[in-house]
């Protein structure tokens, strides 16, 4: 008998951890869909992910789950072309603003995936193949009945770790201090992390995290956002 799991098994089913939303497109991302979805929305798949045939290159690879409408993760990747970027989110309008952002600015370091993150971590990306893992304001769940359904928790920590290198970083960041005090209490009972602030704080917000606009209005208004970096060790 084998331990390997066949290509086309179920996946194991796992509570979601977002929410499908739907909203008519703008004109912007009608155009994103039409002129650049072939060159940056990857076709559904559960072949295992090969980085340097997708773009060309060996490059360190930095997956961002759930990127909303993309306009940090097209930042992101103009201002670092020497790292290759795969955005995953199942936002249909914001999958169609990224294509559009990435298209008319030419951007090359990027391809979208949209389906579960989870799922597609576990079936198609190997251990140890990502340097870093971000995770921008995610759903927060605010309800104590809906805590199972974060995505921070002891199961997928252990997932992320394995998908990440030695030394590869998973980066959170949330506005909501009760999930912020989830967060850090999962990642520091978390095997095989290191957190890069010292055990126990949060991080200073990194420059290559750029400021959301709704980030920049919560900060006139005084709300908090809080950083976590951990190493993989």
């Amino acid at each position: 008998m084998t331990d390997e799991k066949p290509q086309d098994a179920p996946f194991m089913r796992r509570i979601q951890t977002f929410m499908r939303r739907s909203s008519p497109f703008t004109t912007s991302q009608k155009q994103g869909m039409a002129d650049f979805s072939a060159r940056y929305l990857l076709p559904r798949s559960r072949e295992p992910f090969n980085a340097p045939q997708v773009f060309g290159r060996k490059a360190p690879l930095t997956v961002e789950i759930g990127f909303g409408m993309g306009y940090s993760l097209a930042e992101m990747a103009q201002t670092a072309p020497e790292r290759d970027f795969i955005g995953i989110e199942i936002h249909e309008p914001g999958v169609a603003q990224l294509c559009f952002e990435l298209g008319t600015r030419d951007i090359s370091n990027v391809r979208i995936l949209d389906e579960d993150a989870l799922e597609l971590l576990d079936l198609r990306f190997a251990d140890g193949s990502i340097d870093t893992v971000q995770l921008y304001f995610p759903d927060p769940w605010q309800k104590a009945r809906h805590y199972k359904r974060r995505f921070v928790n002891a199961e997928n920590a252990a997932l992320i770790r394995r998908k990440l290198r030695t030394g590869g970083v998973f980066h959170m960041a949330t506005d909501w201090e009760n999930y912020a005090e989830w967060m850090l209490e999962h990642m520091e009972a978390a095997p095989g992390y290191e957190n890069m602030a010292g055990k126990g704080h949060y991080a200073e917000r990194p420059d290559y995290r750029p400021l959301t606009k709704f980030e920049k209005r919560g900060q006139k208004l005084g709300h908090g956002v809080w950083d976590l970096l951990y190493r993989a060790v």
